[in-house]
């Protein structure tokens, strides 16, 4: 009950009531117990865990690893508020590299269910078995000294109705708890997880050597067919993984995992980073999918920001999103290149910069800016200004005689490139080749702009005038000249040079869409980017207009020449290439 001294309105809450409020910031739902009890068998080196569950949790929630276990002396200890074996200091708070450490989990969890632990250490003799029940403990038994540790939660919430009330159905719960036992194994290749649900197994990883392997187990093989492996560091940060290429990305999320020091987490600045990677290689409506894995010096980044320790905190954020995003970038890049390069490209050495554009190198091994700009992922920029970044990381190829064979439904083009036959979409290459030329004018400041001898009126909305209002400087930056013609049209006066004739009234009506979303836009480039696509689309020769062989081969030179790039700037696929092996394969003439 409550206490007070008779004088205040101030009282004193009771331990059991102070321990249903810790178990509130931390027992969310079944899944966050086994994601604690998880933890503290990884923590506890083991090579082997179980995880059996009934109606979703609810009913009971039993772990067993092989661990070191717990000493009769630890076991009950454990369940005391703040008992830790990872911390000795608040000093220890700067460095953890465990994945419990708060001392919060067990007497939260006993606080609102019936718990019973079985634990022997290797050197034991007997092992314990208690139970608490209430946050209190009771009796103390000797056990079968099978070192490891069995931990069981039944009637979760049973004290606790209102908590109860708001779950969701079995389904979704053992949803949860599946998602976190999938985390926990993609975190920790070298340990053996297993998943049941009222007594059928539902996933069984066995341990394996990479982070690869239990991807496959994970998501499939196929799904590691359309990946390119992520690899890049910066002095106390390095980011590995895999990535869905452009050209199989879906309008689906999964997955989108982020793994920091092995620990699972959401963050804003990693999650902006990618998207700024894959940039316009990803086709509209569609979202990266990815497994990434940060390394970063515990010293360097803060475990402590959240109670079931889903976010972190990175003293530095702009050296972790620049570090994500170019590495990103340059893997969905190195994915354009022919195997060749790729090759040469690797035997140069992992501290060798795999890419070269622009004014400087993107190295695995780069040092860390001095004076880093400020983030785009906070979304600090406020006006449309240049910039002076690298440009983007693909690779130009060597040169490679092309020989164009024809066209196909005066749609898509048809040539020899070295020995491969490729046949590539003549608009959604040419519109690539332009985009890039665009881009790497706006970001050298060579953005010129040529006059259109006749220009063509356009009517606007009221709501087009204000948006052209707001932003006619901006455009005037990327070569765009918009010029007033009556109270509500306009006329292009000019348009950056190398585009040709375009179709204005389109123009400006995809040109408006995208000036709609710059304020949702975080981020100069993706502000820019948007619109370079838009004019690099309508630039673009269209699908369905008769092309000789020479204008052919020059195309598909420049397209090679921009780094055989495989998605336009909307995500679209550019090409399609069948090698001499291939072509063999097929015709049934390897091995003659």
């Amino acid at each position: 009950m409550l206490t007070t001294d008779g004088s205040g309105k101030i009282c004193i809450l009771p331990d059991d009531v102070i321990g249903r409020i810790a178990a509130g910031e931390v027992v969310e739902r079944p899944a966050a117990v086994v994601k604690e009890l998880l933890e503290n068998s990884i923590d506890a080196g083991s090579r082997a865990i179980t995880v059996d569950v009934k109606d979703g949790g609810l009913s009971l929630i039993r772990v067993t690893d092989d661990g070191e276990g717990m000493s009769r002396e630890d076991a009950p200890r454990a369940f005391q508020r703040h008992a830790t074996s990872k911390l000795r200091s608040d000093v220890d708070l700067w460095s953890i590299r465990t994945m419990g450490f708060r001392g919060e989990a067990l007497p939260s969890i006993a606080a609102v269910a019936h718990v019973r632990l079985v634990t022997a250490t290797r050197a034991a003799e007997l092992g314990t078995e208690l139970e608490v029940a209430g946050g209190l403990v009771g009796t103390i038994a000797d056990a079968p000294p099978v070192m490891g540790t069995r931990i069981e939660i039944a009637e979760l919430f049973k004290n606790q109705p209102a908590r109860k009330k708001f779950l969701k159905s079995i389904s979704t719960e053992h949803s949860h708890i599946t998602r976190v036992v999938q985390q926990a194994a993609l975190a920790w290749p070298s340990i053996q997880f297993r998943l049941t649900h009222n007594a059928q197994e539902m996933m069984n990883y066995p341990a394996v050597r990479s982070e690869a392997d239990r991807i496959a187990q994970v998501y499939q093989p196929m799904f590691l067919e359309h990946c390119v492996s992520l690899d890049a560091a910066l002095p106390g940060i390095a980011v590995s993984g895999y990535l869905v290429d452009a050209v199989h990305a879906k309008s689906s999320r999964t997955p989108q995992e982020v793994f920091v020091n092995r620990r699972p987490i959401r963050s804003l600045a990693v999650s902006h980073a990618v998207g700024e990677g894959y940039g316009s290689f990803i086709a509209k409506g569609c979202h990266p999918r990815f497994v990434l894995f940060l390394e970063v010096d515990p010293d360097r980044v803060d475990v402590n920001v959240h109670p079931t320790k889903r976010e972190v905190r990175f003293s530095d954020n702009e050296a972790v999103h620049q570090l994500v995003r170019r590495a990103v970038r340059q893997a969905l890049s190195r994915e354009t290149m022919p195997n060749d390069v790729q090759d040469r490209s690797h035997r140069a050495g992992s501290t060798q910069p795999v890419a070269v554009a622009g004014s400087h190198l993107f190295s695995v091994r780069e040092s860390a800016p001095a004076t880093p700009a400020p983030p785009a992922w906070q979304g600090v920029e406020a006006q449309l200004a240049f910039v002076n970044e690298a440009a983007g990381s693909y690779a130009r190829v060597p040169s490679i005689e092309v020989t164009p064979l024809g066209q196909i439904n005066r749609t898509y083009l048809v040539a020899q490139v070295g020995e491969d036959l490729t046949v590539i979409d003549q608009h959604t290459a040419h519109e690539r080749v332009l985009f890039e030329r665009l881009q790497r004018a706006w970001r050298t400041r060579k953005m010129e702009a040529q006059a259109l001898l006749i220009p063509d009126p356009v009517d606007l909305s009221p709501a087009q005038a204000a948006l052209l209002q707001r932003y006619q400087g901006d455009l005037e930056q990327l070569g765009l000249e918009i010029e007033p013609f009556g109270t509500s049209t306009v006329l292009i006066r000019s348009t950056p040079v190398g585009l040709g004739r375009i179709d204005a009234g389109r123009f400006l009506q995809d040109l408006f869409e995208d000036l709609a979303q710059w304020d949702s836009l975080a981020g100069l480039e993706a502000k820019v980017r948007s619109v370079l696509a838009s004019m690099a689309c309508h630039g673009a020769v269209r699908a369905g207009r008769l092309m000789r062989l020479e204008e052919i081969k020059v195309l598909v030179e420049e397209w090679r020449g921009e780094g055989e790039i495989t998605t336009c700037p909307h995500g679209r696929r550019t090409s399609f290439r069948l090698t001499i092996s291939e072509l063999e394969k097929l015709f049934g003439r390897v091995g003659w």
